[in-house]
């Protein structure tokens, strides 16, 4: 079993006071409401309208096999954009101020195919609690024994080229998710510090009603209404999932797997020699803070250092706390790591591939 951890209570606390106060008067001094405001519901409708527009466009069975492709490609896009844009601030509680509002919200994301529930197990309570701690973080423990993400991990000869097989990984992890990893998880009985054999039975419903009124619409569905083949609707849900895994990957990895951020480890005791807000910022880093295009279709996931330390905030105000925690942590000392733009982000993750598939 692993460690029971515990963050210092000692050392540098001041900072995550002071900058609680500074984004709390932002918002006072600027009569806002943290939550999702105009810019936000407008973005919602878009990624919302577009995935059914897509879908409906395949079903409507009036396109060539080789038009659907490409609707199906744009659909995995879509259906990415969604994960990261709605259903990602509704589950942390970010959306609305309303739980019945983030909670059917954050049910979008059974149209990615994967089960809110579990996601807030793995990723609200887990990672975010313990981001790149070795051995409690599992989002740095994939395609475990093929993929190395943090220098504690055994290395084998073949990690020596994962910098050139991971990218094509990346791409089956939409599939993964949808047919793998949430049964797995949700019968984990424990995942990092998390005890998880306590299930509501209602949950147990949820689970397979999801994926099963999943696989209906992606699979059953397209076979009989289509003018395809079997084998014809399976290539385009693959593609579909290919491209939503290749974006769902990018993204994640570009926040905590890049060269800067460390994998720190706990004393013998189980203690990290750092309280819980300095240690987000040394695991996490930003990446294309100016971009507007980033802004808008990773659903703040650019901007990872202020949904770390705000993630009861709706994406949408990230551009503004952005100058509050960069200043705020250069006037303690921290560091605040970002890389300028996406291509320099993925560069410095190749690095940190190729690195780490080096033997130590």
């Amino acid at each position: 079993m692993a460690t029971k951890l515990k963050f210092a209570a000692a050392g540098n606390l001041s900072f995550f006071s002071t900058l609680r106060t500074r984004v709390d008067a932002y918002f006072t001094e600027q009569a806002i409401s943290p939550h999702a405001n105009r810019a936000m519901w407008v973005k919602t409708c878009f990624f919302l309208t577009g995935y059914f527009t897509l879908y409906l466009l395949i079903l409507s069975n009036q396109f060539s096999a080789l038009g659907m492709l490409g609707f199906c490609l744009l659909l995995g896009i879509f259906a990415a954009c969604i994960g990261f844009n709605i259903s990602h601030d509704a589950l942390h509680g970010a959306f609305s101020s309303s739980p019945r509002i983030n909670r059917i919200l954050g049910n979008s994301f059974y149209l990615l195919g994967a089960s809110p529930y579990v996601w807030k197990i793995t990723h609200n309570i887990v990672h975010h609690t313990y981001t790149n701690i070795p051995g409690h973080d599992e989002d740095i423990d994939i395609a475990p024994g093929l993929v190395r993400l943090d220098p504690q991990q055994p290395h084998h000869l073949w990690h020596m080229y994962q910098h050139i097989y991971s990218f094509p990984l990346y791409m089956l992890a939409s599939l993964s998710w949808v047919f793998r990893k949430d049964y797995i998880k949700f019968f984990k009985e424990q995942i990092g510090q998390h005890k998880n054999n306590n299930h509501p039975r209602a949950e147990y419903l949820n689970l397979f009603a999801g994926k099963a009124l999943y696989y209906t619409a992606f699979l059953l569905l397209p076979y009989l209404l289509l003018d395809l083949t079997i084998w014809q609707v399976l290539a385009g849900f693959v593609a579909m999932h290919l491209a939503e895994g290749l974006v769902l990957g990018l993204v994640f990895q570009l926040a905590h797997v890049v060269e800067g951020t460390a994998f720190p480890l706990p004393d013998a005791s189980g203690l990290m020699t750092e309280s819980w807000a300095i240690h987000q910022l040394q695991t996490t880093a930003n990446f294309a803070p100016r971009s507007r295009l980033a802004a808008f279709f990773c659903g703040g996931l650019n901007r990872q250092i202020e949904h770390h330390l705000f993630p009861k905030v709706c994406h949408i105000h990230y551009p503004a706390l952005t100058k509050i925690v960069r200043e705020t942590a250069g006037e303690f000392g921290l560091p605040y790591l970002e890389n300028a733009s996406f291509g320099t982000a993925l560069y410095s993750h190749y690095c940190m591939l190729r690195r780490l598939g080096q033997k130590s």
